[in-house]
């Protein structure tokens, strides 16, 4: 956080908020811990009245959309109501969420309150965790999950009702899935199977655009118990949101009594955990205030760690939770009286014709501030301070802008060519991606050389390497590393390799002891770059059979490394599946490097003439994160995994390699990029 005094940055004042509107939130239920009291809290839920209605309007109709406060039970009751009444027909109910968190923490709480556990009659599938049974018939699933199923399965036959949950979020599955479930609803009925009944839910969305979409669907809507929420805007805009809400968390503080809570929404974990800091420093120099009890909350949060949000608050403490937009639908957390809106949204921004992929800071859209608002008024009347002003309130979007339309496509093409949907451009979206964006994805997979055009005919098929490359629940790239590394000789690694890649960060960077945590890291870094240290570190890891003194002394997160090797398993039983022969490059990683080249090749960057580093394709300026090991070397040319916007625009998890090797890999693209650039 800059210092108001800083040269060269604007001057910061207090913010001066006013009153604007009241809102309404919905009241939450009590919860219990036996069998009876969950069955009487249930019963307490604001659906429960509308049970009857429910089942006998899902009964009826093909497609239904249900629109419901977060907190209404309708993401815990309705499978359960449509399971007791049997409108499944003993099929499975398929319930898809667009965040792992939500469909373990969800599939837990319906089995407890069914009573049993999960991986019975209510299970869950995540990415790389499967925790179903053959009797299981309430399966809660990501939306990334259930689109694999679809490749195998496009009718989706096991299921007689797919239920779509948080369907306002729009992520790049969800988006997918909306036209793969109503193609499968579609060939089903005119082939005769059995009918698939489609429910779409939300909190809050665009209610006629969903319902055109869904075959003019009828809308059902649930009431919410109310609370009024005082609205406060701030007077004049905000030059840092960060220090503002600080500014107006310790306000709150000094004024309210204990016991009222307050939720912080900020951008990313980063930002989070710095602000976590300066409350936690800020607060010891206070007296005759309440003690506080600050929690982050983000997805790449251990769960036990994001599991601490829903404590009780502790009598004469008052708890502060500081999130990201996680905190929006997904869950509710008992007690918060204010919010503190910071109006910003950390989100990934494709441009396709640069091939940029950013993860960048933006502002939130109308819909996801109203949601934000409505966490305060869940228990009791709230306030909600918002850190913008009502003019900048009225210029936001009024919904968010979906994922498919600002992200790179070539992961939802690539899964779309698998499922025989050979021409991309007509599918059925609901809101269609740019045309030069699913061209950017197609000419990205022929490149790596999962699609080519047919003899005689502009058309794109599927080639066997293509076909593998669907097989693996990764980003294209990767799934084309995994298949370089079998002619290298060296699977083994880049399995170890990836699999670290496909989980929440490793490295446990603790903001409290962060020297000691770099010195330990020390050990495992290599002047070859970030790829090759994940290696070391798994090395080490397995050397000591998953120790988990080793990895608090090593300040290595030993969930996620646990989670690694899980994921590593499993990407092992789809090599050999694919009858792949398991080899290890030993100590020597040149061979790693050349893998990762070839599949990251549009992800390079080379040393220029004045020192600083400029992507190869676009020739736009790029700057080493501050968390790589290579952050104080200066490498003629390296590939990266990802780009992330801030003050600058930062490359990740990096690896050194030869120039060669990325003219080797694709020379036409190379040239043709480059002539783009001159010119």
């Amino acid at each position: 956080m800059k210092d108001a005094d800083e040269p060269g940055s604007a001057k910061k004042h207090k913010p001066n908020f006013h009153h604007s509107f009241p809102a309404h939130g919905s009241q939450s239920s009590p919860r219990g811990n036996t069998f009876d009291a969950l069955r009487k809290a249930k019963q307490a839920l604001p659906i429960f009245p509308a049970r009857r209605t429910l089942i006998n309007q899902i009964r009826r109709l093909a497609s239904a959309i249900v629109i419901g406060e977060t907190g209404s039970g309708k993401t815990t009751q309705i499978p359960q109501y449509l399971l007791e009444s049997e409108v499944n027909k003993g099929s499975i109910i398929a319930i898809t969420q667009p965040r792992r968190v939500a469909a373990i923490t969800v599939a837990q709480r319906v089995a407890q309150e069914m009573g049993s556990t999960a991986g019975g009659i209510v299970g869950y599938c995540v990415r790389f965790e499967d925790v179903t049974a053959p009797n299981t018939k309430l399966k809660f699933m990501t939306d990334g999950m259930l689109l694999r199923e679809a490749i195998l399965d496009p009718n989706l036959t096991r299921y007689s009702i797919v239920m779509l949950d948080e369907a306002h979020e729009r992520t790049i599955h969800t988006d997918v899935l909306f036209g793969v479930v109503k193609a499968a609803q579609r060939h089903r009925l005119k082939t005769g199977q059995p009918q698939l009944k489609i429910v779409v839910m939300s909190a809050t969305m665009d209610v006629d655009h969903f319902s055109k979409y869904f075959n003019n669907a009828p809308v059902l809507y649930l009431e919410g118990r109310q609370f009024p929420i005082q609205v406060m805007h701030v007077k004049e805009p905000q030059s840092d949101y960060l220090f503002a809400s600080l500014v107006t968390l310790f306000q709150i503080h000094k004024e309210a009594p204990a016991g009222e809570d307050v939720l912080i929404f900020l951008t990313g974990q980063e930002e989070i955990d710095s602000a976590v800091r300066s409350i936690l420093d800020l607060s010891r120099d206070l007296n005759d205030c309440p003690k506080l009890q600050v929690f982050p909350l983000y997805a790449a949060l251990p769960s036990h760690e994001q599991i601490k949000v829903f404590n009780k608050t502790l009598p004469g403490h008052r708890k502060v939770v500081v999130a990201t937009n996680i905190a929006e639908t997904s869950i509710t957390i008992h007690g918060i009286k204010y919010v503190i809106d910071s109006g910003m949204v950390k989100a990934k921004v494709y441009h396709p014709l640069s091939g940029l992929d950013l993860l960048k800071v933006v502002t939130a859209s109308r819909a996801q501030v109203l949601q934000r608002t409505g966490r305060a008024g869940r228990e009791a009347p709230g306030i909600c301070y918002r850190l913008f002003t009502e003019a900048q309130f009225k210029a936001m979007d009024v919904n968010t802008v979906p994922e498919i339309q600002r992200c790179n496509l070539a992961s939802v093409v690539l899964q779309l060519m698998a499922m025989g949907i050979s021409n991309v451009l007509s599918f059925d979206f609901m809101n269609k991606p740019a045309p030069e964006s699913i061209n950017a994805a197609l000419e990205e997979l022929v490149l790596l050389g999962a699609l080519e055009r047919q003899p005689d005919s502009e058309m794109l098929k599927l080639t066997p390497v293509g076909k593998q490359m669907a097989a693996f629940p990764l980003d294209p790239r990767f799934s084309k590393v995994i298949l370089l590394a079998k002619d290298f000789g060296c699977l083994e690694e880049v399995l170890s390799i990836v699999s670290i890649l496909s989980v929440d960060s490793v490295l446990l960077n603790s903001s409290k002891k962060r020297l000691q945590a770099g010195q330990a890291h020390e050990k495992f870094k290599s002047s070859e770059g970030d790829h090759i240290m994940l290696l070391n570190i798994y090395r080490a890891y397995k050397q000591v059979n998953g120790n988990k003194s080793w990895c608090y002394e090593n300040y290595i997160v030993a969930r996620n490394m646990n989670t690694a090797q899980q994921v590593r398993r499993q990407l092992r039983e789809i090599c050999v599946r694919q009858q792949m022969e398991i080899s290890s490059c030993g100590r020597e990683t040149t061979a790693i490097r050349r893998c990762l080249a070839v599949g990251l090749f549009m992800n390079a960057a080379e040393l220029s003439k004045d020192g600083e580093f400029m992507t190869l394709t676009t020739r736009k300026q790029v700057s080493i994160h501050p968390s790589s090991c290579l952050f104080q070397n200066k490498p003629a040319c390296v590939v990266y995994t990802e780009l992330v916007k801030t003050s600058k625009t930062y490359m990740r998890t990096l690896s050194v390699v030869d120039p060669d090797w990325l003219m080797e890999a694709a020379p036409a693209y190379f040239r043709r990029k480059r002539a783009s650039a001159i010119t």
